[in-house]
């Protein structure tokens, strides 16, 4: 079996991981303010760490490993995938689509049930425009206001929807999150997909029943009317149908762009110039997340040079047994990265190639290393005090963010979701003989 290997590695081949984590949580914890340091000056810092370090190397290899591992092919086909998605969300965006796919969902809000309604309208926004920042922008200051007007515990209120924001930061084809776990992992989108919604589902449906009791006997009735146009709808509609019938996701995203823009040019909220204008906005939009790519795969290129990739096989690898341990290995390693970084999807771009490998290792389904790095990462997520959501969503509502992760409970049910996915959800294929070990 080749789990059963000595690859020892070289600890100091982590260096320059240590050294992005002591400048990134350092100046955090220095400053107050996690986003203080630049996240690509922190990884340039450490690649130049990691290209300076181990002198029996060549200096010319080490520079040839980094602009590999940035030019990994999977690297390019996400950061082509970053900036079309980039292009297609500004566009619906500018047209007025985020707007009226809000304005629907509140309008067919129940009143008996507002919070669970806020948390299901969360899931459906996040789901459509694939982003958890926009959902929680969109929705967090119409929380405010129900909270003023029933008396509900704001933190409640603000939690449901950052819940339903995580919750399509998790599965929507257009996510970050989704794209990244996906092209590490090398599998598509709707296989993930399927095999993400098995998890959060019940977790999602748990969260909405909770909501419903913890908030039963809370009534207000509102004359406001929310307008909404279903043509503005249908750019979102349209991207989930055609990333799920399995056509190529840039070729989904090429038409999406081009449905999206078609739909605004029809209602006059764009001309062609101001067409362009918005697609090269949201493709600017989505660069830095491309170079940060860019740097994290030639870093990678670097401490796998360095044998720091083979130390971390060795060292999580002896510690698994069998395929159970490796989905709890490949869980802890993403969870860690997550409250390291404090960004979901830089985690998976990090952890990615790892939890790859150890799939491989011990016949871990492409799609079940994506749902499980997508989930505990986004789980993480929402449940750390200083990632971007819950701040944001404390500074839109006015409050700490430690007072809407205590009412946040999506993330934590999705968390306790997946472990229980991993300890009693694989007894049928824990039964499996896996005759690709030793062939790699």
């Amino acid at each position: 079996m080749k789990s059963e290997k000595k690859i020892q590695g070289n600890i100091w081949g982590l260096a320059p991981m240590m050294v992005f984590l002591l400048l990134y949580l350092g100046t955090g914890f220095i400053t107050g303010d996690f986003n203080s340091m630049p996240v690509n000056v922190a990884f340039i810092i450490s690649a130049i760490v990691g290209i300076l370090m181990n002198k029996k190397i060549p200096l010319k290899e080490k520079i040839e490993s980094f602009c590999k591992g940035a030019g990994d092919q999977n690297i390019i086909l996400m950061g082509m995938i970053f900036l079309l998605a980039g292009g297609f969300a500004n566009v619906a965006k500018e047209m007025g689509a985020i707007t009226s796919t809000v304005n629907l969902g509140l309008s067919i809000l129940p009143g008996n049930i507002l919070v669970a309604g806020l948390f299901i309208i969360g899931c459906f926004i996040s789901l459509s425009i694939g982003t958890s920042m926009g959902t929680i922008v969109s929705l967090t200051p119409i929380a405010l206001g129900l909270s003023e007007q029933t008396g509900i515990t704001l933190g409640i209120c603000v939690g449901a929807i950052v819940g339903g924001a995580m919750f399509g930061d998790n599965l929507s084809m257009l996510s970050d999150t989704t794209i990244a776990a996906t092209k590490t992992q090398d599998c598509d989108m709707k296989d993930k997909f399927k095999a993400n919604i098995k998890i959060i589902l019940p977790a999602a449906i748990l969260t909405g029943i909770i909501l419903t009791f913890v908030t039963a006997g809370t009534n207000v009735v509102t004359s406001k009317v929310y307008e909404y146009s279903l043509i503005k709808v249908l750019p979102y509609i349209g991207v989930l149908g055609l990333a799920l019938s399995g056509i190529n996701v840039l070729v989904v995203l090429v038409i999406s762009v081009i449905f999206a823009g078609g739909i605004g040019l029809y209602t006059g909220d764009f001309t062609p110039i101001t067409l362009l204008k918005a697609i090269s906005s949201g493709v600017i939009g989505m660069e830095d997340l491309f170079i940060i790519s860019l740097l994290i795969g030639g870093l990678v290129g670097i401490i796998k040079l360095n044998k720091g990739l083979d130390y971390l096989i060795h060292f999580v690898g002896s510690r698994i047994k069998g395929k159970r341990g490796a989905e709890l290995g490949i869980a802890f390693l993403i969870a860690v990265a997550d409250i390291c970084t404090g960004n979901n999807t830089i985690a998976i771009i990090m952890v990615g190639p790892l939890a790859k490998d150890i799939a491989e290792e011990y016949g871990i389904d492409k799609k079940r290393s994506a749902s499980l790095l997508d989930t505990f990462s986004c789980a993480v997520q929402g449940m750390i005090p200083y990632g971007a959501q819950l701040l944001a969503a404390g500074g839109l509502a006015g409050i700490s963010s430690f007072e809407i992760m205590k009412y946040n409970i999506y993330p934590y049910l999705m968390f306790i979701s997946a472990l229980f996915v991993i300890f009693y959800g694989t007894r049928k294929e824990n039964t499996r003989v896996y005759e690709g070990y030793g062939k790699n």
